[in-house]
């Protein structure tokens, strides 16, 4: 019967070049409802994106940002 030691026992054999397309094979056997290492990536990718914006601008921004969701998520919707 194959157990998951037998399995770990093969993959340490694997060259390490080949590593990331066995981790990305065993995400493809997982439920999809996990957020992939991928789209981690690029959520991570934005990090630092304002640091060069001002005080002043960064505060309206996020004023503006907060204005907008407001007035999307608190209006009547007709059906």
């Amino acid at each position: 019967m194959l157990t998951l030691n037998s399995i770990l026992r093969e993959i340490k054999d694997v060259p390490v070049n080949r590593l990331e397309e066995i981790y990305q094979f065993i995400h493809s056997l997982t439920p999809h409802n996990k957020k992939t290492d991928t789209f981690r990536k690029r959520i991570l990718s934005f990090g630092g994106s304002f640091k060069e914006m001002s005080d002043t601008d960064y505060s309206d921004f996020v004023s503006q940002t907060k204005k907008t969701r407001t007035e999307l998520f608190e209006r009547q919707v007709n059906l």
